[in-house]
């Protein structure tokens, strides 16, 4: 097994004095933004999700992947794209997260870009459901560099596996899974470090201590405990937990639910990083799924233009205000807890 602390060196080793320069003006330009009320921004992005696909094999029931319920436009990131992005990037980009919506080994494409990414001494790190982590592809991912590989682990069994990630097969999770850990020691590699992701759900929080027997005995690296977005959770759903602690949400006494954290006129994330959708398109965060925040799009400016941009710029100056007015804000974990 691969120690947490091998995986902070390898992201403290890509630490530059650009990108520790560039982090410290992100630092100081969140919080001078923060006590003023006034949105500036002498920076460049710290971490940036891209997503190199929106299609997926499966159908969870939380996800406009799974459920096919996107308006933008689907398809794969391109190459040429993503070099374009990570030129103009590289030098200030500490972390890069290859995943937004959708599967990312659906795109043929995908572990060239890691392998890119990473010969710039970018971290790099993605989610998968592990189907297509066939013994080839799990060697080619060892050889990409990536640095951080988190599986969606949901179930000990197939029944409660499959009652939330519809469509899967969890022998291929657990084979996939196999087959990373394989070609690491195989190839004697410090990466990636390997994280069972666990959505914790009402079907499957009473095999909460199960998925960490599980990952002891395939010699996973860590185990993260993740409570679900539920879209419509007013009214309550089948998928909130009984067990407080892996909820994001309270049940009121007129049987109603509410979102744990109070929605504070501020969020780090509108400083420190943004999500790159499949064709080029600049939006705030990874609660934006369906793109409704538009802030430009990299196939007609650069990326400073879009970062420093008028569209940006209102868009910080209204969160620094009344963020309660930003749609997509209304059922964020900015100040509630997402790992249990």
């Amino acid at each position: 097994m691969a120690s947490v602390f091998q995986d902070q060196l390898n992201l403290v080793s890509g630490l530059t004095p650009a990108r520790a320069y560039n982090a410290a003006k992100v630092w100081s330009s969140y919080w001078t933004s923060r006590i003023s009320g006034v949105a500036a921004h002498h920076g460049l992005p710290m971490s940036v999700s891209i997503e190199p696909t929106t299609s997926c094999n499966l159908r969870c029931p939380e996800c406009p992947s799974g459920l096919r319920s996107f308006t933008r436009p689907t398809g794969m990131l391109k190459e040429d794209v993503f070099r374009q992005v990570i030129d103009q990037l590289a030098t200030t980009l500490a972390y890069l997260t290859f995943y937004f919506q959708g599967e990312p080994y659906l795109n043929p494409s995908f572990l060239p870009m890691v392998q890119y990414a990473s010969s710039k001494g970018i971290y790099t790190a993605t989610s998968t459901n592990a189907h297509y982590l066939d013994d080839d592809k799990a060697r080619d991912t060892i050889a990409s560099g990536l640095d951080r590989l988190i599986i969606s682990m949901d179930g000990t069994s197939q029944e409660t596996y499959e009652s939330y990630r519809i469509g899967g097969n969890l022998e291929k999770v657990i084979d996939g899974t196999k087959n990373i850990l394989r070609w690491r020691e195989e190839l004697k590699s410090k990466t990636p470090h390997v994280v069972f992701q666990f959505l914790v759900v009402r079907p499957n929080e009473h095999q909460v201590p199960e998925v960490y027997a599980l990952a002891k005995e395939l010699g996973v690296d860590h185990v993260n405990l993740k409570t679900a977005q539920i879209y419509d959770y007013k009214n309550g759903s089948d998928l909130i937990p009984t067990q407080n602690q892996y909820s994001r949400y309270t049940q009121e006494v007129d049987g109603t639910y509410s979102i744990k954290n109070d929605l504070l006129n501020h969020c780090w994330k509108m400083w420190q990083s943004c999500v790159i959708t499949w064709d080029g398109k600049v939006v705030p965060c990874c609660f934006d799924k369906d793109a409704h925040h538009v802030m430009g799009d990299l196939r007609e400016q650069s990326f400073k233009e879009i970062w420093n941009g008028d569209a940006y710029r209102q868009f910080r100056t209204l969160l620094l205000k009344s963020r309660s007015e930003i749609d997509m804000c209304k059922n964020c974990t900015e100040g509630t807890k997402v790992w249990a």
